[in-house]
């Protein structure tokens, strides 16, 4: 009877595993390169209504309008030296992540895991204003209406990919906005514009090096593979066009999110000839010491 019991209970999850698979579970869908760079087409906003705010010791926060309208909020650091022009940081924050994470080692009673906060003190150290914002659906910017784990969920589990593809696209674009107004600041060198970002942060950090030429270096560390099922915004799509900016990409090998063998192709799609990619015997946390192969790279 148990027996039976437990045959007919597999059959019956079997059949449920196959009847998700066939009408939820997405399926990978390759678009051509033409039309992904398309839905990266933007207007630049006349006035971004850019407003800065003193929060001491050379720190900003800032807001401004993107290219929708929607209001992007982050915050801008400078460096003690007196140069006339400072080379730029744009850190680009891991998932579920803020842009404070950048300058303190715990946030919210949370420590900052990632160790981006280490990464700003080398870059001031060298000179550079760092500048971070929130991406679409965080931090600041988040919808009680549509919270994160709900756009995660209808990706995996009911194959919706709509509103996950629109928060990288988007904050990909909130980002060239940001670029926009780095060119016309007189104190920042808009020649010499670091992209670093962490996981989903390093995810939208090749895309934007990928987009435009004004990202003069790249640093990607830990990105997730992303397969065709979400071709938009999937990094090895637009891989080909990172040319000329010297690129690092720091990967795990015991990474969740991408296999060893995931990351050597994204390394290999990458066109640019001055590349090089350091891996790491960790999982998707990489080790303390990650943070000083960034140090000759700045």
């Amino acid at each position: 009877m148990i027996k039976k019991l437990f045959g007919t209970t597999l059959v019956a999850l079997l059949g449920a595993l196959a009847v998700w698979y066939q009408f939820f579970a997405l399926k990978a869908k390759p678009i051509p390169q033409a039309q992904i760079l398309a839905a990266y087409d933007y207007e630049p906003p006349a006035d971004i209504d850019m407003r800065l705010e003193a929060i001491g010791d050379g720190k900003f926060s800032l807001s401004f309008r993107s290219f929708d309208g929607a209001l992007v909020n982050g915050q801008i650091s400078y460096p003690p030296s007196h140069q006339e022009k400072h080379p730029v940081l744009i850190g680009i924050s891991a998932m579920g992540r803020g842009y404070q994470r950048w300058w303190t080692d715990s946030f919210k009673g949370r420590p900052t895991v990632t160790r981006v906060n280490e990464i700003t003190k080398l870059a001031a150290d060298k000179g550079y204003a760092v500048i971070s914002i929130d991406a679409r659906f965080h931090g600041t910017r988040k919808d009680p209406d549509r919270p994160l784990k709900s756009i995660m969920n209808d990706l995996h589990f009911f194959g919706d990919k709509t509103n996950y593809e629109n928060m990288i696209r988007k904050t990909v674009l909130d980002y060239r906005v940001l670029l926009d107004w780095i060119s016309d600041q007189p104190t920042l060198n808009s020649d010499r514009i670091t992209a670093v970002g962490y996981s989903m942060g390093a995810q939208v950090g090749l895309l934007l090096g990928a987009l435009d030429r004004r990202v003069d270096q790249l640093v990607a560390m830990v990105p997730p593979h992303v397969d065709d099922k979400t071709a938009l915004v999937a990094p090895k799509n637009l891989a080909s066009l990172i040319e000329e900016p010297p690129v690092l990409l720091i990967t795990a090998n015991d990474d969740e999110y991408a296999s060893a063998a995931d990351n050597r192709a994204l390394f290999l799609a990458i066109a640019s000839e001055n590349k090089e990619h350091l891996a790491f015997d960790s999982g998707h946390i990489l080790p303390a010491d990650y943070v000083e192969a960034l140090a000759q790279r700045l």
